[in-house]
């Protein structure tokens, strides 16, 4: 029984004093051996696919300048963030994405990389960044104060972003689902209908938070070439 709302996401919880809740972060890790050695199945060429378009629409993205293979960076972070994020939607699975340890820790992880390196070898461009082209001449300061602030910040908002729409679909599905206990018989039908939808509404965040995370690293990175 839950003491508190919050506690489907409080990951200090264990089992036999373990704390194997985080396990679920790298369980994925396991079935990466199986596909070197798997005859190819629909299942391996629609992944292979969706591989595909991704790194084509990186590479547009990270324009001509980019290094070979830096979009697969990307695509392994769609990967991860998707796969944990479906793995929270079954039961009885710690969501890690819904805490600011794993988001903010990739976010700014990439954030940092690219900021190292844009100040190291584009100097001269990240300081062009900082005031967009056409602004009056009394209106830069304030122009380059806004744009640090902007850019400082760009960790946090990829973080809490994915963080936010995780925590909100789980909590909308526990509220709905701790509230038809005493509800009568053709309540509880309508309780279970509007939960499978908003299953299926979580699956397409899923996909969509895990892809505008990689999009916006994406561009993040484009910026320092």
């Amino acid at each position: 029984m839950m003491t508190n709302l919050f506690s489907i996401f409080d990951p200090t919880t264990n089992l036999f004093n373990l704390s194997l809740n985080w396990i679920s972060t790298i369980i994925g890790l396991m079935f990466l051996p199986f596909s070197f050695w798997f005859i190819p199945n629909r299942h391996f060429f629609f992944w292979n696919f969706i591989i595909n378009k991704l790194h084509s629409e990186f590479k547009t993205l990270l324009g001509p300048n980019s290094m070979n293979g830096s979009t697969f960076i990307f695509i392994s972070l769609f990967t991860l963030v998707l796969f944990n994020n479906f793995l929270g939607l079954f039961p009885y699975i710690f969501t890690s994405t819904s805490h600011l340890t794993i988001s903010l820790s990739l976010s700014l992880t990439l954030w940092l990389s690219f900021m190292i390196y844009g100040w190291i070898n584009n100097t001269q461009h990240m300081f062009i960044h900082l005031i967009p082209q056409g602004t009056p001449t009394i209106l830069m300061p304030f122009m380059v104060l806004i744009e640090t602030i902007s850019n400082i910040i760009r960790p946090g908002t990829l973080a809490v972003r994915l963080t936010a729409n995780m925590i909100a679909g789980h909590l909308l599905l526990t509220l709905l689902s701790s509230s038809n206990i005493n509800a009568p018989n053709y309540l509880i039908g309508i309780l279970i209908f509007v939960q499978i939808l908003l299953l299926t509404l979580e699956s397409a965040v899923a996909i969509i938070q895990s892809y505008v995370i990689s999009i916006l690293s994406t561009l993040y990175s484009s910026e320092i070439n």
